[in-house]
């Protein structure tokens, strides 16, 4: 398996912008629950491990389920899109806001797009993907690829 490609789809940087975007979305999420901004009960991921492994855990716990999903979408992204565009980021963003309002918040306790909590999780809940889609994109776009050999 070739490690590096022309066209900057290697592993090792799909990973790396994985966890990049995983910890700039972490930190501005837990900058705005610390704040009291946040209409979230809770960080979403630890709600999700939670409710997962059925007992209370510590935030960690849910930090790492954020990066393995975030890390996750991102490799798919840039390993596997065809088209790694703007326009492309933003859409998968879309479509993962979505399935966050449909089957992530009634499978954590919050009702179809957090409803049972608030109308304010719909929008909310808008901003860590819309960041995510911009993160994903500027990273892929401007982190350097490395060149390979063509010989």
């Amino acid at each position: 398996m070739n490690d590096v490609q022309p066209s900057g789809r290697s592993w090792p940087r799909a990973i790396g912008i994985g966890l990049i975007v995983s910890l700039l979305t972490a930190l501005v999420m837990g900058a705005l629950m610390g704040l009291g901004v946040s209409p979230f009960p809770q960080p979403p991921s630890l709600a999700f491990a939670e409710t997962i492994l059925a007992r209370s855990l510590p935030l960690p716990v849910g930090l790492l389920f954020h990066t393995v999903y975030v890390t996750f979408w991102c490799v798919v992204f840039v390993r596997f899109f065809p088209q790694r565009n703007i326009k492309t980021a933003l859409g998968l963003a879309a479509a993962l806001w979505l399935v966050i309002l449909v089957i992530f918040f009634p499978v954590v306790g919050w009702g179809i797009a957090g409803l049972g909590i608030g109308p304010r999780l719909i929008p909310a809940s808008l901003l860590p993907h819309l960041l995510f889609g911009i993160l994903l994109w500027g990273l892929d776009a401007y982190l350097p690829r490395k060149p390979t050999d063509t010989t």
